[in-house]
């Protein structure tokens, strides 16, 4: 299962997120929710360093199981959407597909 994690502040400014493990939909290599959810993360990410000033750091494991993004800085405007747009990719996979393969959830930093 693919656990997506975001924090958010008490005043619910974006903080960062991690996502971890895998879906299991299908085989290795097969896998389309596995895919879309690298797809929106990685995207979002290459989006963040080319259209805004936010910074942030990253980790990733070699395997392509585990990413965490952690803003350093509170994000700008351009940020939040970015953030908000991932976050509703992710909740329409949840949607779709159910929560035996993805959970989002949102967690007070």
């Amino acid at each position: 299962m693919i656990r997506f994690t975001v924090w958010k502040s008490e005043y619910h400014q974006y903080r960062g997120f991690e996502v971890s493990g895998h879906a299991g939909f299908a085989e290795y290599g097969q896998d389309i929710i596995c895919a879309a959810v690298s797809a929106l993360t990685i995207n979002a990410i290459n989006s963040l360093e080319e259209f805004t000033e936010d910074s942030f750091e990253l980790e990733q494991a070699e395997d392509g199981g585990f990413l965490r993004l952690h803003f350093t800085e509170e994000p700008g405007e351009r940020a939040v959407l970015l953030m908000d747009s991932l976050i509703l990719g992710i909740r329409n996979i949840e949607t779709e597909y159910g929560n035996e393969y993805i959970t989002l959830k949102s967690e007070e930093v």
